[in-house]
């Protein structure tokens, strides 16, 4: 049997996105967006206002972060998990598939929940898009030198798999984030 690797890991992240993930975003609110589960949650700031290590952005609002190792890895917001989905998207579209280049420092994060639903959706379809884009056989090329040395060489699938990995995991945090607020707040 032959089969399509690219039209099945395209399927895999669509179906978790269509049927799972993003239909549990709508209605999301700015007072659930910023909500600090636990004392000291890491989050997306307006500039100037962190009490993080570092913190990283190019707008009005920065991604609170700090150099590993951590004493216990910090609890993060809704509001920083989607930052980190969409500076990824946005990274990768920049890297391998013609957008323009983000990272960290130079990606605008969002102020609201709305906007981030916003970027999300937008980073998200560029991204199906660029991997449809590569086919079977763009799944085998080298992910090439603008990733970390021990990447350069590994196949895009790698990086597709991985990507995926990380919408299922933390998309899965943010609706456990909204399902303790919505009980947290009762």
């Amino acid at each position: 049997m032959d089969v399509d690797w690219n039209a099945e890991l395209v399927d895999q992240l669509e179906s978790h996105w269509g049927h799972q993930l993003r239909p549990r975003l709508d209605g999301l609110t700015d007072d659930e967006y910023f909500w600090e589960p636990a004392p000291g949650s890491w989050t997306i700031s307006r500039r100037g206002t962190s009490a993080a290590p570092i913190s990283y952005g190019a707008g009005a609002f920065t991604m609170d972060f700090g150099e590993p190792p951590h004493d216990q890895d910090p609890v993060t917001t809704i509001a920083w998990r989607l930052g980190h989905l969409i500076v990824g998207f946005a990274g990768t579209m920049g890297t391998h598939f013609g957008g323009p280049r983000a990272d960290l420092s130079t990606f605008p994060f969002a102020g609201t929940a709305a906007e981030a639903l916003r970027q999300l959706d937008h980073s998200y379809a560029a991204w199906v898009s660029g991997v449809r884009g590569l086919g079977v056989s763009g799944l085998a090329e080298a992910q090439g030198p603008s990733q970390p040395a021990e990447f350069a060489n590994a196949p895009m699938a790698r990086l597709i798999l991985y990507t995926n990995v990380e919408v299922i995991h933390h998309g899965a945090e943010i609706c456990l984030l909204r399902d303790l607020y919505l009980r947290h707040a009762a």
